[in-house]
């Protein structure tokens, strides 16, 4: 690799190690510690999501404007700033700030960086030959072992309280700052004056590009489905064994397999699978996740909930890596930042629409809410787009480019192609 995909990569280990030191304790903190009622906890967290996946499109607009680095380093800086102002924050007010903060820095990091890597990946599979998909996958299993560690770490801060956490917290963004400041290029920004990323033409462009919306539908399935793990999940281990205490070592199993299996799995289907039938297959291995989960209700115990997890963690690793090396051959070159952001914005505005029927299902009980489940990663199915034709059909082969014209997708994003 590339000194500056190790960079990426490093700085996405360290800062989910930051972020899950903190963050799975929030919600404890601002009901035992300062009090807030359930409704208020439920909506600071609310605008904490809000703040970070709802705001990625601004966070990728501005990285094709002036480039990644200085929105690394604001996003940095402001992630440094939110975690101390947390550690002291003991109103209501004080506390929504803070995490209003900490949640835009996120919105701003996280579209420059991973826009950065799929460039990256672009220029590896150029140099070498291998499928960019390789360096991605690496990303994503960095990303995968920060949050296997986050947590424990938060366990072992919190003997000197939460405050303790929030500035190693902080302590870790700052170190992620000192290495962008100190190793990641200076790079002219893609845009041009008459070609800003954020301009009223650039925003008709995306909305109007059916194929990336096509996509970015079928990764909102995925993610409305992976959604489960944090509500239908534990309703099962509920239900299933009277407490939520296997919780926390399903959550840990789930990292562990993206960790250790990401990489191998990316080797079988770079050679195999386009990067269609990639994010197909692991829709499928989702749907079969939800099927397995309501198929093993009688057999009671972890098993199902077991099931799902396994099967929903291996669908996950065949879409996400997929799916962000597809971008750079549907966004233009200098919009990529923009399409990244976009991608989350909109798969997270899936989630929010989608979390109150799930929730309704999930309460049912029975098996019927799982098949029910079962059908939103199939939809996703019929959303994926075909690649145009004469386009190579294994995994990193794409050739970086301009979107595709609408008229190489006939049938419009709504049908199977």
């Amino acid at each position: 690799m590339s000194p500056l995909a190790r960079l990426l990569i490093g700085s996405q280990f360290a800062f989910n190690v930051g972020f899950f030191a903190v963050l799975p304790y929030l919600a404890d903190h601002l009901s035992d510690s300062l009090g807030l009622g359930g409704w208020l906890v439920g909506l600071v967290l609310g605008l904490r999501t809000f703040s970070q996946q709802g705001l990625f499109v601004v966070g990728g607009a501005l990285t094709d404007r002036y480039g990644p680095r200085p929105v690394v380093l604001a996003g940095c800086t402001l992630r440094v700033t939110g975690f101390l102002w947390l550690a002291v924050a003991d109103s209501v007010w004080t506390v929504t700030g803070a995490v209003l903060l900490v949640g835009f820095a996120a919105a701003l990091f996280s579209p420059a960086v991973e826009s950065e890597i799929a460039r990256e990946a672009v220029r590896h599979e150029t140099t070498t030959g291998t499928a960019r998909t390789r360096l991605l996958a690496r990303f994503s299993a960095g990303g995968q072992a920060g949050a296997l560690i986050g947590p424990v770490l938060g366990v072992l801060l919190l003997h000197g309280g939460f405050g303790a956490a929030c500035v190693a917290g902080a302590a870790v963004f700052a170190l992620v700052l000192a290495g962008h400041w100190r190793l990641m290029p200076h790079r002219e920004p893609r845009g041009t004056v008459h070609h800003r990323a954020a301009s009223p033409s650039a925003l008709h462009e995306l909305l109007g590009h059916r194929r990336f919306l096509a996509l970015a539908l079928a990764y909102s399935c995925y993610l409305l489905a992976y959604n489960q793990l944090y509500l239908a999940l534990p309703a099962e281990l509920e239900r299933a064994t009277g407490s939520q205490a296997a919780l926390g070592w399903l959550f840990a199993l789930s990292s562990v397999l993206v960790v250790a299996g990401q990489l191998p799995l990316e080797r079988w289907a770079a050679p195999r699978l386009s990067w269609g039938a990639s994010v197909r297959t692991g829709l499928l291995l989702i749907a079969a996740s939800f099927a397995a989960a309501g198929a093993l209700r009688p057999v009671g115990g972890v098993w199902p909930s077991l099931a799902f997890v396994v099967l929903l963690t291996a669908g996950q690793m065949l879409v996400v890596p997929a799916t962000r090396a597809w971008l750079p051959d549907l966004a233009d070159e200098r919009r990529l930042g923009l399409y990244t952001g976009a991608l989350s914005s909109l798969s997270g505005l899936v989630v929010l629409a989608g979390g109150a029927p799930a929730g309704a299902l999930v309460e049912l009980g029975g098996v019927w809410p799982w098949a029910a489940l079962a059908a939103v990663p199939l939809a996703g199915l019929a959303l994926v787009p075909r690649r145009p034709r004469g386009a190579a059909t294994g995994l990193g082969a794409g050739a970086v480019g301009p979107p595709a014209s609408p008229e190489e997708c006939p049938g419009g994003a709504g049908r199977g192609r």
